[in-house]
């Protein structure tokens, strides 16, 4: 191996910021950036990164707004937890989930049984000002989108707070910085992230 071989592989070693023992899912609101954040986490651990809501719509060869319209919430809620279980013990890595699936009691045992969870705190205007203009959530195909989102962040938040640890993700922090913020409470979990 050559000088500059050598230093491109301390850098390496150096820039990651520790090994990963458990599954690290990312859990919260639509438009928390579970997904941006999750992929960038990941990619500074040098872990593999999983998406629950692109796995089950490649299992079902639809999309979630093609589920939900086609077979119901109920079924689209017992293949998330399927899907779940499985992807939390096939390898260690960075998972982020759909915006629902930390409130199934299920979920949140087999997330605590087998990896860590961290919410992304984000409060009603950041969730909103990341949404409205998208028309790839099922649940907000309703007359007052604005005010359905805001049920269901009245009725998520108590279930969200459950979470092993929450990192606040205030429509301010840069993608970077966010994972900066979730490595710094991970540290917090010495059976999650080993530095």
């Amino acid at each position: 191996m050559s000088e500059k071989e050598q230093i491109a592989e301390v850098d390496v070693a150096a820039s990651k910021p520790g090994r990963l023992k458990k599954t690290v899912v990312m859990v919260g609101m639509m438009g928390a950036g579970k997904t941006a954040v999750g992929r960038a986490l990941a990619a500074r651990l040098q872990v593999p990164f999983l998406d629950s809501d692109h796995e089950i719509e490649a299992a079902a060869n639809r999309t979630i707004p093609e589920i939900f319209a086609r077979d119901g919430e109920a079924f689209f809620r017992l293949k998330e937890r399927q899907v779940i279980a499985r992807l939390l013990t096939e390898e260690c890595g960075v998972l982020s989930t759909g915006g629902g699936a930390f409130l199934a009691a299920e979920n949140r045992e087999t997330i605590t049984r087998n990896g860590a969870s961290i919410w992304l705190q984000a409060d009603l205007d950041v969730l909103w000002n990341r949404v409205r203009y998208r028309d790839t959530r099922p649940l907000l195909q309703t007359a007052d989108p604005r005010a359905t989102l805001a049920q269901l962040y009245e009725a998520r938040v108590p279930l969200y707070a459950k979470a092993d640890l929450a990192v606040v993700s205030d429509g301010k922090a840069s993608i970077e910085e966010m994972v900066d913020r979730v490595l710094e409470a991970l540290r917090s979990r010495p059976d999650v992230l080993e530095s």
